[in-house]
């Protein structure tokens, strides 16, 4: 099969061929129909990631068929349209996850391929209204953004503030808030990812390379109740100076670094809540499918590659210009 392979920071990711793996007992082998990159990709490919290895199949999220099965009691499988939880070893602790938490793709196999083998606890059948492009973009920002609205306990009275819309868990955030009745704020350093936003439900956007904008949030639509923020960094500050009483701020990455100051005094007089979240359990992916379900939600899409033009997919992801997932045509 082909597939994907990183090999060493720096360089493109090598085509190669590879020998399709047999499903071992507890294990599903699906024939990928589509995957679609994520940042930890790129970072990945630049050397910015922790235990990196060679000789390693990119890729975390991915939808296909299932071709063949490991163990006799998980025939049941065989033929069904599915897509991939792509965090393996959660552990039993719903707050948080075990030591052995990884993501496929590093330092796991991963779906940058025309096929792989899963452990069937992270099989979940493919939500029906969803192509294979869109159920491939779902998975990992999908869970990401779930569980970081379901730890901000968002509701249908809150003001939810989304910084860097555009990215993919950001864009996935916006339409849970949306599809729960929220008002949604988001910020970007493109009005054309802002009118996008817009045209999906929010509310308003704001232009974060303006200096001020945080003033005309508060004046405009007063105080934010709820903060989802990937960012960190400089502009940490002014999130919890926009922060209400009483609200919450929810750290689901720091793309941008640490912030230059926390200014503890805002916290505690402002009685704020700061959540830490990243990616999410079985069971948070599952209440994702069925919150997708629900509403009907469909991942945006920015473009897509074939793989075997998947470093020319990188170098777009780079340049940070798409809105949603950039999304990779296995067949």
């Amino acid at each position: 099969m082909r597939a994907a392979v990183f090999n060493e920071p720096g360089l493109p990711l090598e085509l190669t061929d590879r020998e399709v793996s047999t499903p071992q007992a507890g294990e599903l082998f699906i024939r990928l129909k589509a995957a679609a990159l994520n940042r930890r990709d790129y970072w990945i490919t630049q050397g910015m990631y922790p235990g990196l290895k060679s000789d390693v199949i990119q890729g975390s999220d991915g939808a296909g068929i299932v071709e063949a099965v490991g163990s006799t009691e998980d025939a049941d499988w065989l033929g069904k349209e599915v897509i991939i939880n792509p965090g393996l070893n959660w552990g039993e602790d719903q707050e948080v996850q075990s030591t052995g938490f990884h993501i496929l793709g590093m330092p796991q196999d991963g779906t940058f391929a025309q096929a792989i083998s899963v452990p069937v606890e992270n099989v979940f059948l493919k939500p029906s209204h969803l192509d294979w492009q869109e159920a491939s973009a779902l998975p990992l920002a999908g869970v990401t953004a779930f569980r970081a609205v379901t730890r901000g306990q968002v509701t249908a009275h809150d003001t939810v503030l989304i910084t860097g819309i555009g990215g993919g868990v950001a864009t996935m955030a916006l339409k849970f808030c949306v599809a729960l009745g929220a008002k949604v704020l988001v910020t970007s350093s493109s009005p054309e990812k802002i009118e996008k936003a817009v045209e999906l439900g929010a509310t308003a956007g704001f232009l974060y390379s303006e200096a001020g904008w945080e003033k005309r949030v508060s004046r405009e639509y007063g105080p934010v109740s709820l903060i989802l923020d990937g960012a960190g960094g400089p502009g940490y500050f002014g999130l919890l100076q926009l922060a209400a009483p009483g609200g919450r701020v929810v750290n689901y990455g720091a793309t941008a670094g640490a912030p230059d100051k926390l200014d503890l005094f805002k916290v505690f007089w402002k009685q704020l809540r700061l959540i830490g979240t990243t990616m999410g359990s079985s069971v948070d992916f599952q209440n994702m499918l069925a919150c997708v379900e629900e509403f009907q939600i469909v991942p945006s899409v920015d473009t897509t590659f074939s793989l075997e033009t998947v470093n020319q997919a990188l170098q777009h992801m780079q340049s940070a210009s798409q809105f949603g997932k950039i999304v990779l045509a296995v067949e």
